[in-house]
């Protein structure tokens, strides 16, 4: 009966130290995922991809003018929203971030002619590096594109005139193109490189992993009014067409 009662105990104690040996085991093998965008600037990034690939789309042909020029006012308009929120807005979505990268790039540039192996290199820096500069130039494309294109609109400089900003308009339009293509290419080349979507940030907000989440408050409600905003402006540009149907010029009235 001692021995009973003494081996019931380390049964027992066997017995629970099961489930604690699986959930710990569970708890190391489960994937984590961490937020590292923030929803405002995934939603700024779409509606800003959407605009540009519509307003090329429609840069020929009469027929989609005004689409082409509601994209073009699009455009400037994120442009406006994203430095606002650059400027207010949380760390991780400053501007100042992508200022941090370009420096700190031209440091990683710097250090190259001291590196003696390929594999010593810090390529995640030099990507880095690339990102921003992309963004950036995108970001500063936007007002000459603009300009140009509202000058042309609105026939600035007379015949002549109209001419060159219309090409100077084009000219600015392939550049945004190719900057476009290019950063395009880089993240491809990236994900194949390393095995790994970079593309998924910008999708889900998040990348797997461990670590803490840089962004603290996702603002899903900010990226939701940014949206609701974009849509309303593309109504309201609508409703101003002539051929615009009878429900689209009553929309005002409904929701007033």
């Amino acid at each position: 009966m001692q021995a009973t009662s003494q081996i019931t105990p380390a049964m027992n104690a066997t017995a629970g130290a099961a489930p604690r040996t699986g959930s710990a085991t569970a708890a190391t093998t489960a994937p984590r995922r961490r937020r590292v965008i923030d929803a405002p600037t995934r939603m700024f990034h779409w509606l800003f991809a959407l605009s540009f690939l519509g307003a090329y789309v429609t840069a020929d042909g009469e027929h989609w003018r005004l689409v082409h020029v509601t994209l073009g006012y699009t455009m400037a308009g994120l442009l406006v929203a994203r430095l606002l929120y650059g400027l207010f807005g949380p760390r991780q979505a400053g501007l100042g971030m992508l200022w941090h990268k370009i420096t700190a790039g031209g440091a990683w540039l710097r250090s190259l002619t001291r590196v003696k192996s390929l594999a010593a290199t810090q390529w995640r820096q030099g990507q880095n590096l690339l990102m921003a500069l992309a963004i950036v130039a995108l970001l500063a494309m936007v007002v000459p594109l603009t300009l140009s294109g509202y000058a042309s609109y609105n026939d600035w400089g007379g015949s002549l005139g109209g001419e060159w900003l219309e090409e100077l308009h084009e000219f600015f339009g392939e550049a945004f193109l190719f900057v476009v293509l290019a950063h395009l290419a880089l993240i491809a080349g990236v994900s194949l490189l390393r095995r790994k979507n970079q593309a998924q940030p910008m999708l889900t907000g998040h990348v797997d992993g461990p670590g803490p989440n840089l962004v603290q408050n996702n603002r899903s409600w900010l990226a939701a009014l940014l949206l609701i905003a974009v849509l309303a402006f593309w109504v309201w540009e609508w409703q101003q067409t002539p051929g615009a149907p009878a429900w689209v010029k009553a929309l005002p009235a409904l929701m007033a």
